[in-house]
């Protein structure tokens, strides 16, 4: 880390470009007549309860009959990987929304929903602060954005120090993606000390004793659901459901930081560095628009599977809307960033979208 970029993480990052601030209110107000015309909630309704029966069916039945089951090996092994691709429908399509607000206009159930995290081995109010408040203002700056800060033997902004084996990122890094969910059961204890940094630049509050309390007994609750329980009732060596467990994690892990990266690191998302002053020169909503990528396609199965999040400069500028309006919304943030000068920067799928990304761990590794 750079002692330059070390003091932004002391200071609030400010987005300074006031010309730009018209973009904003224009769009913001072409959206608002969307809702008002179609007479529509923000929020997801009843079209997601139905989904999020579903994604959490796809992680708890297989769960259920691998206990129960007495199945074979082979057929116990294709049940732990639909309930990896279930880890991973519930994580963007359940608890993303959930914790955005944007499930239900029911605050109770977005704080059931958005407890669903719980039983991935995440945290609700860690996934909150990191994700809501940091990654969503700060996109695409080290060191305040941890989607592409910190990663061991990744290099993924132009900001971070470059060593020789990121050379080769781009053959390993859909190994090291493949970990993400099982790197929550250590790495939401790292976060406390980061969380308590940042307190001292006002940009959140010190982690508090509650949720101290809260993450310690998710987690004891977490290890009994998915290590006690299947020991106690299954036939079974340590090793084994050491196995178990790596196929689950490896299927959503590499799922869910395949489809985060999409977003984020590919050609023509810009990776801005703030100034010794720790300012950006774009407005928030531009920076937002020139951070993200979109890499939907006419595959509206697999849009609805992730959560519309191959929409992701329309989630980006508009966090407390549904993601089931994205694909409508699009067509309004794309004409709007036209008539403005501003890139909108879509891939036309996931095919050319993981292209790009591979694109830019090699650009990354090598300079």
């Amino acid at each position: 880390m750079s002692t330059t970029q070390n003091a932004f993480t002391m200071q609030k990052i400010k987005f300074i470009n006031k010309n730009q601030a018209t973009f904003f209110a224009a769009l913001r107000t072409r959206v608002d007549e969307y809702f008002q015309k179609n007479n529509l909630s923000k929020s997801g309704g009843n079209t997601l309860l139905v989904k999020a029966i579903i994604m959490l069916s796809l992680y708890f039945v297989p769960y259920f009959l691998i206990l129960f089951g007495n199945f074979s090996t082979l057929i116990n092994a294709a049940l732990l990987i639909l309930m990896g691709i279930g880890i991973a429908g519930v994580g963007m399509s359940v608890m993303h929304d959930a914790i955005h607000g944007t499930f239900s206009d029911k605050k109770w159930l977005n704080k059931v929903l958005g407890g669903s995290i719980y039983f991935l081995g995440g945290n609700a109010y860690n996934w909150e602060m990191q994700h809501n408040t940091l990654h969503h203002t700060y996109t695409n700056i080290l060191e305040m954005d941890e989607d592409i800060t910190g990663k061991f033997m990744l290099r993924l902004n132009v900001a971070a120090k470059r060593k020789f084996f990121h050379r080769f990122q781009h053959i390993y890094a859909f190994f090291l993606y493949s970990l993400m969910t099982i790197s929550f059961l250590w790495k939401d204890f790292k976060e406390i000390a980061y969380f308590n940094k940042l307190s001292k630049s006002g940009i959140m509050k010190p982690y508090s004793n509650k949720e101290l309390a809260i993450l310690l007994l998710t987690k004891a609750l977490y290890i009994v659901f998915i290590l006690v329980i299947p020991m106690l009732l299954m036939p079974i060596t340590i090793g084994q459901w050491a196995i178990g467990f790596l196929i689950m994690h490896c299927t959503s892990g590499l799922i869910l930081s395949t489809v985060f990266q999409l977003a984020h690191v590919v050609e023509g998302a810009i990776q801005p560095i703030p100034d010794e002053n720790g300012c950006v020169d774009n407005a928030w909503a531009v920076h937002q628009l020139r951070t993200t990528s979109n890499f939907f396609g006419k595959n509206k199965l697999f849009s609805w599977y992730i959560g519309g999040l191959d929409f992701q400069i329309e989630h980006h500028l508009f966090p407390k809307i549904s993601h089931i309006y994205y694909r409508d919304l699009s067509k309004i943030v794309e004409q709007t960033s036209k008539e403005f000068g501003l890139y909108y920067n879509s891939k036309g799928g996931f095919f050319q979208a993981l292209g790009s990304h591979i694109n830019m761990l090699r650009t990354l590794g090598v300079s």
